[in-house]
């Protein structure tokens, strides 16, 4: 008997209805029975509803652990290389049972269809999204598609390849976008079409790039049709854009607007958001300390590894600008560079705080404090200013309202332009309706194919320019939004990195001896003691996380992933 409690945690505990009570409180929790609900249209959105806090959330320091952010009391054990066969995530279906349970009484449905439409289409996303983080973390995985019971023999079976998951999410995408309404809503609540076409265009693109360059390794896909995917992500991007809902937000501005896209209070009437998080006090919803944990890094901070990449306002790397003024301090990295740098971390004239009467506080008294104590630490000196707001009012020690951009059109225009780019067939018109979009918002000169400057620090030299200047545009872009490990990932780019470490800003222009060690040249080296040599990620092992033990002991043919 305990076994097969245990095996339960496979596949997800078993919906009662008693375990309903945070969204049924229409009636006495010992009376809600099955025969009772899923009787009205509105109980399946009740259901469904349960799923939404998974498309949001607040983050405020995004993409750390990576090599372009870190925090210097949390090492990227990982990045490194230090993980055990007991660090990874769980292996639980929890959600996706309880998805398979509401489809299946879709499929029971005797009434309109029409009716519970929007409910379904939200049912197929989810289900995908949740098999999506399963692929991320473990690759193949079970793909299960209905409620299982004990004695299913699902869950004493192998893992169905990667590929077969990856076809099934796309399927349950394609249902979806079928089902779901097409107008754009306000972005915060019910999800639409479009949502479930970025969704798909991002999940497509991974999978594509991740059989490419992941070929002939052991990590590699039998059967492997890149192509077929890359093809996927570009169409349902390009669905996206022909649609004409979505676009960039400008308002002519270049020195601002790329910042000012994160700061709204209200995404509703954002051209730029397919996905934002609502705040609401009056609900318990709240958005932590998101602006004063902004304002005070305490050990975080992004890495020069990010920072060089940031071309010249000519569109020139900096390796063979002659704009370039150099690193001995943060304002003179940021003079003639793609305005993106500037409006991403702070300097010296930035506001930091603006209050009601209109006086300013600019961030030059904060830097003047840098390293002084904890909260006015940084693992590297580069100060992320990304989604932040100055004004005062907003700021708050404890429950803010403060709302957070999570999915914008500017991945759509990215997954488009790399996907046409690893396909082979990107041309120039792609480019001046993805990327160039994306310069003209911050007047950078336009990605031109065939003018390409060689830059001798490409990230990967191993491969075309223009492949390399998709990713760069990527980074830069989307610096801080969770996507770089993902990135690393699919790009098997981890190998570039070994040896490496975080390297941040130089020393002397602090007032205040950060404490950190300092490479030959003097620049922070936040990490020298913990790892002389280097990270040492292990490219034969650590692309996926290992199948924990617990579910070999429970069924021995679930198998293991490579190096582990």
């Amino acid at each position: 008997m305990n076994k097969k409690i245990i095996i339960t945690a496979l596949v997800g505990f078993f919906m009662t209805f008693s375990a309903c009570q945070d969204w049924l409180t229409t009636e006495p929790l010992d009376q809600i029975t099955e025969a009772s609900f899923f009787n009205t249209p509105n109980d399946f959105t009740v259901y469904v509803n349960r799923f939404h806090p998974h498309t949001g959330g607040t983050y405020s320091w995004g993409d750390a652990h990576t090599d372009i952010l870190v925090y210097s009391n949390n090492p990227p054990s990982r990045l490194a290389g230090e993980i055990t066969i007991n660090d990874g995530p769980g292996y639980g279906y929890a959600d996706i049972r309880r998805v398979n349970y509401l489809l299946k009484k879709i499929d029971e449905w005797e009434g309109d269809f029409s009716a519970i439409q929007q409910a379904a289409g939200e049912a197929y996303y989810f289900r995908a999204y949740f098999y999506w983080n399963l692929l991320r973390n473990f690759g193949d995985v079970h793909w299960i598609d209905s409620v299982l019971n004990m004695d299913s023999p699902e869950l004493f079976s192998t893992r169905d390849p990667r590929n077969v998951v990856v076809d099934n999410i796309i399927a349950d995408l394609d249902t979806a976008a079928m089902y779901l309404k097409a107008d754009r809503g306000n972005g915060y609540s019910r999800l639409n079409r479009w949502f479930a076409l970025l969704l798909q265009s991002r999940v497509a693109l991974y999978e594509g790039t991740w059989q490419k360059y992941h070929d002939g390794t052991a990590f590699g896909v039998q059967n492997a049709d890149p192509e077929k995917y890359l093809n996927i992500a570009a169409q349902a991007a390009k669905e996206i854009i022909d649609s004409g809902l979505y676009s960039l937000h400008s308002t002519g501005d270049p020195e601002n607007d790329y910042y000012n896209t994160f700061n709204w209070r209200d995404f509703t009437d954002n051209p730029e958001a397919m996905r934002w998080t609502k705040m609401d006090l009056t609900q318990d919803i709240n958005a932590g300390r998101k602006l004063f944990y902004l304002a005070y890094p305490e050990h975080k901070g992004f890495t020069k590894t990010l920072i060089d990449q940031y071309l010249d306002i000519e569109g020139q790397p900096i390796a063979v600008s002659s704009l370039y003024q150099g690193d001995a301090t943060i304002e003179n990295e940021v003079q003639n560079r793609d305005p993106r740098l500037d409006q991403s971390i702070f300097t010296q004239n930035n506001p930091l705080y603006v209050y009601d009467d209109g006086t300013v506080d600019y961030y030059t008294v904060t830097f003047g404090r840098f390293f002084q104590d904890v909260s006015h630490s940084n693992a590297t000196g580069y100060h992320v200013r990304k989604q932040y707001y100055e004004y005062r009012r907003y700021h708050h020690t404890q429950h803010e309202e403060t709302p957070t951009l999570n999915d914008r059109y500017a991945e759509v225009l990215l997954n488009y332009a790399e996907a046409k780019t690893e396909l082979g067939t990107l041309t120039q018109e792609d480019l001046d309706i993805s990327i160039n979009l994306l310069r003209d918002r911050v007047a950078m000169p336009h990605l031109v194919l065939g003018n390409i400057t060689h830059d001798p620090n490409w990230a990967y030299p191993d491969l075309s320019p223009i492949i390399n200047e998709v990713r760069r545009e990527r980074l830069v872009e989307l610096a801080g939004e969770n996507f770089r490990m993902d990135d690393l990932f699919r790009w098997a780019a981890m190998s570039y990195l070994t040896g490496t470490r975080a390297i941040g800003a130089r020393a002397d222009q602090f007032h205040h001896d950060p404490g950190l060690p300092l490479t030959n040249d003097g620049h922070l080296d936040v990490f020298q003691n913990l790892y002389p040599g280097g990270y040492q990620f292990n490219v034969d092992r650590d692309y996926l996380w290992p199948i924990p033990e617990s579910q070999i002991r429970l069924n021995p043919d679930i198998g293991q992933n490579p190096g582990w």
